[in-house]
């Protein structure tokens, strides 16, 4: 079903690729995210299980009762929020055992689903794949003259890439990489967001597993998220930033049990440590570096809904420039199989990402929002790939600082490149 005005994502090539190699797909992220319309680009009959009222509702009751009904019809076939009935994951895999055919089924769903009742993993049958939201280069704010790949294989030419607005910058943050909101200014995306928000806290928490967990304190986690947004903070600083922050207490049970269900909707995108391929006597601190799936979920849970609000508080929006950088890097470094860390040790050094190659080569990137800061961001990089050097580690093959606001992608005299983010692509 080649759908009209359909904007191509990056992972449309690895999902072609995988319905040649499985027989069957599971696409999984955030609502809204644009999972249904790719897996309608790529399927020819669908059937939607939203577990809501009406035909939809139907649809959940018929899958659970008559399988082999929800699966009739021409493939692919794409079968939407299939966690609702999740015996459908068992029924494929026999329909796939049986009929030895690949490319049989596209499955998408917005939360992990309860594997109670599933009896196999369904290894060597289904493919997994992760959509995230749009990169910059999906969504047409990047010019994508610069390739990561190529850059990650010390391929780059350097390039003018032209002036970069902050307040340009900052719209990008707070509109997000949602598929529909593209064309909204900043306030409505902002209201846009908070709405999606609401509907999760108030709908799709209890949903995930019919436990009713408080929505004030809910709200009171992700704006405590949203304020240690790309930092590697613990659950108990979280638990006192709640308490110094909006004077209550959260038990600190409670916040893992609610980080858990928050990342089981796919809410979080974090960032793991980094530290099996360097081999060096260095410490590696194991925190994640927390982030939310789009930098926009964190702008309203501030309420920062208007560019201003950004510019004049430069702090927060290093944090979330970082956040939307990172997101992006990951989507970009999933198309050539790419893995995304962070790094930081115990002598308090620190890389902002990582990306791990498939040969076992990394390269190390700064991310900075001003021009102002390269300098500073190229002499960490440098020092730190010393240091692990005289350690005996395994130094990284690209340094790169990742700007804002630079107006060309180029190599520095001492090796590191230096990319604006409005220019990069996969």
């Amino acid at each position: 079903m080649k759908i009209e005005n359909y904007k191509r994502r990056i992972i449309d090539d690895k999902i072609e690729r995988y319905l040649k190699i499985f027989g069957a797909i599971s696409i999984e992220g955030p609502k809204y995210c644009g999972k249904t319309w790719a897996g309608r680009y790529h399927s020819n009959s669908e059937i939607l299980l939203h577990k809501t009222t009406g035909e939809s509702s139907n649809n959940v009751e018929l899958a659970k009762i008559s399988p082999e009904i929800v699966l009739e019809g021409d493939k692919p076939r794409l079968i939407d929020e299939w966690q609702e009935a999740t015996n459908l994951w068992d029924e494929i895999r026999i329909d796939i055992d049986k009929k030895g055919l690949k490319g049989q089924y596209v499955l998408t769903g917005s939360s992990t689903p309860n594997r109670k009742g599933i009896s196999h993993s369904g290894a060597g049958r289904f493919g997994k794949i992760y959509l995230r939201t749009m990169s910059l280069y999906e969504s047409g704010d990047s010019s994508g003259d610069i390739s990561l790949q190529d850059l990650c294989n010390n391929k780059m030419t350097n390039k003018l890439t032209g002036d970069v607005d902050l307040r340009f910058l900052a719209k990008l943050i707070i509109r997000g990489g949602w598929p529909a909101n593209l064309n909204y200014t900043s306030s409505e995306a902002s209201e846009a967001v908070t709405e999606y928000i609401n509907l999760i806290i108030d709908d799709d928490l209890n949903r995930l597993d019919g436990i009713n967990r408080d929505k004030h304190k809910v709200r009171l986690l992700l704006k405590s998220l949203a304020r240690n947004e790309s930092t590697t903070v613990s659950n108990m600083t979280l638990k006192k930033d709640i308490s110094e922050k909006d004077n209550e207490d959260i038990d600190i049970d409670t916040v893992a049990s609610y980080l858990d269900a928050i990342n089981r909707l796919y809410l979080l995108d974090n960032d793991e440590p980094f530290s099996s391929n360097i081999r060096s006597s260095i410490r590696v601190k194991q925190s994640e570096k927390r982030h939310f799936a789009d930098p926009s979920l964190a702008c309203a849970m501030l309420n920062i809904n208007d560019e201003n609000k950004l510019i004049n508080d430069l702090n927060t929006f290093g944090f979330l420039f970082e956040a939307l950088v990172e997101r992006d890097l990951k989507i970009y470094a999933d198309s050539f199989n790419a893995k995304c860390y962070h790094y930081q040790d115990y002598q308090e050094r620190e890389i902002d990402s990582v990306i791990e190659l498939e040969d076992g080569n990394w390269c190390a990137f700064e991310i900075k929002l001003g021009a102002n800061q390269i300098d500073a961001a190229a002499k960490n990089l440098l020092k730190i790939k010393e240091q692990i050097a005289k350690e005996n580690g395994k130094v990284p093959s690209v340094l790169c600082v990742i700007s804002g606001l630079s107006n060309a992608a180029y190599q520095r005299p001492d090796g590191v490149y230096v990319v604006p983010i409005t220019s990069l692509k996969n």
